[in-house]
């Protein structure tokens, strides 16, 4: 029997004698039905990370993956923590082993596959830890690129994926600017972060917010003035990744550092 998936990557329709590729076609999504039943005009979910605040210990990750059921021992993850060690000759070094899950035990930087790297103390003339996520962007490229209507937008900016609808082209995983997307190990479709809408909708935290045991991630609603969060994004400075794309990510840090990319 054959998949849907391999269905839509071979199907075709004929529409006015013109053969039409199925995954061509923006396929009904009950997943976005449901979506789109709550009030746009009263929530915007955005994300919050204080830099300054982020020690690397790897809490986020671990609850991330136990949460969104990705594979604890995979080599992926929905959210991730880097490292920055900035040298006295001017060099970045940047590192995230196993996303960060188990923390940053070691002094030396993991240089992706080319051996780890010991920087001594007194060359060191910055350190500092950047958690990164899915940035729901305003306007996300990977939504406009999914050829079945998989990934798609909630009225509250939310951009979901719907693991049964997606055929596994990897459209959306090249098309994302941030390098959040993956495809699930176990599900085989594309897979990120959406501030786990499935509590944040239920009036809970996210799982990597509520784990934080330092106070470096919030998620709030930016179209409340009174929500603590909008308040910091309204009067302090903050910054978003890669704002020259002009996706509007609704990620904002604060503390950011120029070495950041």
């Amino acid at each position: 029997m054959i998949s849907r998936r391999n269905f839509c990557k071979k199907a075709m329709l004929f529409i006015g004698g013109v053969a039409v590729p199925v995954a061509g076609l923006e396929i009904f999504n009950p997943q976005r039905l449901l979506a789109e039943k709550q009030d746009p005009a009263k929530v915007r979910w955005v994300f919050l990370v204080d830099t300054r605040k982020c020690v690397g210990c790897g809490f986020c990750v671990r609850a991330c993956k136990l949460e969104n059921e990705i594979p604890y021992d995979a080599n992926v993850s929905r959210t991730w923590v880097e490292r920055y060690v900035v040298t006295r000759d001017g060099k970045v070094h940047t590192d995230s082993p196993k996303a960060a899950r188990d923390g940053f035990t070691t002094k030396a930087i993991d240089q992706a596959g080319k051996g780890m790297l010991e920087i001594r103390d007194e060359d060191i003339t910055k350190a500092f830890f950047v958690p990164k996520l899915c940035n729901q962007c305003e306007n996300p490229p990977c939504v406009q690129v999914c050829p079945v209507g998989a990934t798609y937008q909630t009225p509250d900016g939310v951009v979901l994926v719907d693991r049964t609808w997606c055929i596994g082209c990897g459209y959306c995983v090249m098309g994302c600017p941030y390098g959040v997307r993956f495809f699930h190990p176990v599900y085989k479709a594309a897979e990120k972060c959406n501030f786990c809408y499935h509590r944040i909708s239920k009036g809970m935290k996210s799982a990597c917010v509520e784990a934080c045991p330092f106070g470096a991630r919030t998620i709030g609603n930016i179209k409340d003035p009174e929500d603590p969060v909008t308040r910091i994004i309204m009067t302090e400075r903050v910054a978003v990744l890669k704002e020259e794309y002009g996706t509007k990510p609704q990620v904002f840090y604060l503390g950011m550092s120029k070495e950041v990319k």
